[in-house]
């Protein structure tokens, strides 16, 4: 099957949105909460519910996401800012890498992600619920 002109595959979408992201990795990210970034869990209920949840992340599933921090959104949380240093996680750290992305493209250029998502969070030992 030949993809349509000026269509890319998920591995490209991918690779240029982890290009502009500065990942990191589980105990970095504990560090940068602890610092007051914040984390969010974009992970389904389901998910949540089978796998457990990081203390703390505050849950906006991937559907809402970018409305809920867009600051010219009138959806948006309050504590949405442009200059805000937001983490976002999934369950392995694929998803969480195209989000982290799409919230840059609506000016939080600090956004970034969790290398290997909850999983790698789980692996290293650090607190779950």
């Amino acid at each position: 099957m030949t993809a349509p002109a000026g269509s890319r595959g998920i591995d490209e979408l991918l690779a240029r949105a982890r290009a502009r992201l500065t990942r990191l990795g589980p105990h970095e990210t504990h560090r940068a909460v602890e610092r007051g970034a914040v984390l969010i869990d974009i992970r389904p209920a389901a998910q949540r519910a089978e796998h457990g949840e990081i203390p703390g992340a505050i849950v906006i599933e991937r559907n809402v996401l970018e409305w809920r921090l867009d600051p010219r959104s009138d959806a948006r949380l309050p504590f949405t800012r442009y200059d805000l240093d937001v983490i976002v996680t999934c369950q392995e750290g694929y998803t969480s890498s195209l989000a982290a992305a799409a919230l840059q493209d609506l000016g939080l250029l600090r956004a970034t992600d969790l290398d290997g998502g909850f999983r790698a969070w789980q692996a290293a030992g650090l607190p779950t619920a």
